[in-house]
């Protein structure tokens, strides 16, 4: 089952870099989203192949809960993902538009990490109800005693997530002045100006030197 997991990961990418290829390189637009539609499908093969398993008597173990893992955080991320890849590809191959970057200070900042914090209980949310599917499929509470035990570990993602999100709204994140940013660049100048024999080797690790 291991296999078909990494099987999965590399068809995930494959499937999004040649459905790029196919948008950008072979200039193919309808073409590409025909292929990129397939990337979804990818953890919906690899669920059914982990409730086969089960079927057929393997029981329940980690692999399989990844499977229902997989295709909950697929649905809720799949699609930021590609366009992650696809603003990427567009703005070294097309001309396009450099990356958009989230804010990185402030309350918004905060925002975006609770935005992104929700999102994870709800991938968590899915996959926990894709494992109950997945019980029910299988028929068989000896195989899969340890599914759902296996895959409710993952509610710690969110909550990480969440305490981040926290620490962002209580202490925000704030730009340095350009006092700070002066300061900060006439440190790095000399340290760069001092002789390596001078430097500490702590410094020296630090510099790359």
């Amino acid at each position: 089952m291991a296999a078909f997991i990494i099987g999965a990961e590399v068809a995930f990418w494959l499937f999004i870099g040649l459905g790029l290829a196919v948008r950008y390189l072979l200039k193919m637009p309808r073409t590409s989203v025909f292929v990129l539609l397939l990337v979804p499908l990818i953890d919906v093969v690899l669920l059914v192949v982990a409730v086969a398993h089960m079927r057929q008597g393997a029981t329940a173990d980690l692999t399989h809960a990844l499977a229902a893992l997989y295709l909950g955080f697929s649905i809720v991320f799949g699609h930021a993902m590609i366009r992650w890849a696809d603003q990427r590809v567009a703005h070294r191959f097309a001309g396009g538009p450099p990356p958009k970057k989230g804010p990185k200070y402030g309350m918004a900042r905060a925002k975006d990490e609770w935005i992104f914090a929700v999102k994870t209980l709800v991938a968590w949310g899915l996959a926990m109800g894709i494992v109950y599917l997945m019980v029910w499929l299988v028929g068989d509470a000896e195989v899969t005693g340890s599914l759902v035990a296996s895959v409710s570990w993952a509610a710690k993602i969110p909550g990480i997530c969440a305490i981040i999100a926290l620490t962002y709204t209580i202490w925000p994140k704030t730009p340095k002045t350009p006092a700070q940013e002066a300061e900060a660049a006439e440190e790095a100048s000399g340290l760069q100006r001092r002789p390596k024999s001078e430097l500490s080797s702590i410094e020296r690790v630090n510099s790359g030197l």
